[in-house]
This record gives C-alpha cells, structure tokens and sequence, in this order.
C-alpha cells in the first residue's frame, strides 16, 4: 500500500497562543510536530475504524508567520504632522493625555501651563509612549525572524512563510494580523493535489471554504486542538466549533503529555515569537 502523504499547515499566532496558555516552551519543533503527527496518525486510524496500521509520509510542515510591520519614521516631521492631527482629532484620547500633562505642570508657573503648554505636553506624553510602544514592537519582530531563522536552520522539513503583516494603530497601541490566515488557506487548496491528509493548526473558521475544497477532493482534513492539564481535564484554547464539525478527526494535545515526554518545559507564558498585541 502506498504511504498516505501528509502536510501539515501551521498558523503560527495560534500555536504561540496555545502554547503560551498551557505555559509550555519549546525547544524543538521537530520533536513537537513528530509528536504531533503521531497523535494525529493515531486519531485519524481510530476515526477511519482502519484494522491496521496504514503507512504515512510527513511531506512538509508549512508554517505561517509574520514577518512585516508597518513602517513608519518618527523622527520624520510629516509623519509626527499625520500623528498629531489624529491625536488632536481624538476627543477621549485627547482628554486623557491633557490632564495627565496638566497634573505634570501643576507646580509650574503660571506661565509655563498656559493651554498651549498644556497641548504641548500633552503631545509630547502621546508620542514619547507611541514611540516607545512601536520600537518594542520592531524588537518583537526581529527576535520573530531571528527565531524563524534557527527553525528553518535546525529543520528539514519545516518551512516557516512569513506572509504576515501587523497593521499598527499607535493609539490604541495594538497591531492587527493581515495576510497569514490568507495564505495559509490559498496554499492548503493550491497543493491539495500533493497530499492524502491535511493536519491543521488553526483556529479561524475562514479555514472552512479551503477544508471543504480538499474534502470534496478525497482529502482527509483533521484539527489539532491543544489543552491544559492532564487528559481528558479542562480545555485549552479552542478554536470555531464548526471547525471541529467539518473536520475529518480532531487530534487532542495535552499539556502534561508534551510535558512528560520532554516535548515541551513548563515555562512562563512567553515565546520566541513574542506577544502580538
């Protein structure tokens, strides 16, 4: 019999999510997803009611990350003008950065907190933290891409896209994820053709149009759930219940298996990815 060929796609926000909510590190990514793929393996042989072992080849891990931010120069003066005009523009903002830079002058004299010195401080409060805040989000993506780097250096089977983008909003000092889900989806139809099985690692139910396609291609489409504890305790991050619907298995990962069998350390929730928010 031939070996039923299996790709796995990887959406690399929700893996770190997951991760970082069981409080687990890891340190090789070719052990985890070996281990992994044999739970999946096991899953997949028990839902398909097969009486013995069928043959698998792992053809790739595809791995999708950010790897863009927006880029801005904030030294430059029509960059801090475009800023300034959506901050003087921002009422609630506006107000909270005003009296914060009013209680800064209090003691100052009568002179140096006019309304003018005021907006003045106030501004320049607004854009030292936007400043501040965008700096340790480039930091954040450097240690991503550096840590990209190694994966893809230590690995033979793991591809890692970064065809992500972040989409700053300085004044809510957030970024939005652009892109990754999309690419992920588009190449999970387009190399439909080169396997038997897909294992997915998403939690975003836009993953269900590119699941139906390779299901009615004859494909078989299972989800990775990861969950804390010891089985069969709480759950973990989960992901869109229609997900789980439409997929052909779901292969449960538990935090103390990853744990106990050295996949995976109990740590702090961090990651070489960082936070993305």
């Amino acid at each position: 019999m031939s070996p039923q060929r299996i790709a796995i796609f990887v959406d690399g926000s929700n893996l770190f999510g997951s991760l970082s909510d069981m409080r687990v590190q890891v340190d090789r990514y070719d052990d985890f997803f070996a281990f992994v793929l044999e739970r999946a393996i096991a899953e997949w042989g028990r839902q398909s009611r097969l009486s013995s072992p069928v043959p698998t080849q792992l053809l790739r891990v595809y791995w999708y990350e950010v790897g863009s931010i927006d880029e801005w120069d904030l030294t430059d003066a029509k960059a801090q003008a475009t800023l300034r005009d959506v901050f003087d523009r921002n009422r609630d903002l506006n107000a909270r950065y005003m009296a914060d830079a009013g209680q800064a002058l209090a003691n100052r004299p009568e002179s140096e907190r006019s309304q003018d010195a005021i907006r003045r401080e106030a501004w320049s409060r607004c854009f030292n933290d936007m400043q501040t805040w965008y700096e340790a989000k480039l930091a954040t993506l450097n240690g991503m891409r550096r840590f990209h780097h190694a994966v893809r250096r230590d690995t033979d089977f793991i591809d890692v896209l970064e065809v992500g983008h972040w989409k700053v909003d300085f004044f809510t000092r957030t970024v939005s994820e652009k892109g990754l889900d999309a690419s992920l989806a588009v190449d999970m139809v387009r190399l439909c053709s080169q396997f038997d099985i897909a294992l997915v690692i998403s939690g975003d139910a836009d993953m269900l149009p590119s699941i139906r396609h390779c299901k009615a291609e004859g494909k078989h489409v299972g989800m990775v759930e990861f969950l804390k504890g010891y089985p069969p305790e709480d759950r973990g991050r989960g992901f869109s219940s229609r997900l789980r619907l439409e997929a052909d298995f779901v292969a449960q990962i538990y935090e103390m298996d990853l744990v106990s069998k050295k996949i995976g350390r109990k740590a702090e929730p961090a990651s070489p990815q960082g936070a993305t928010s």
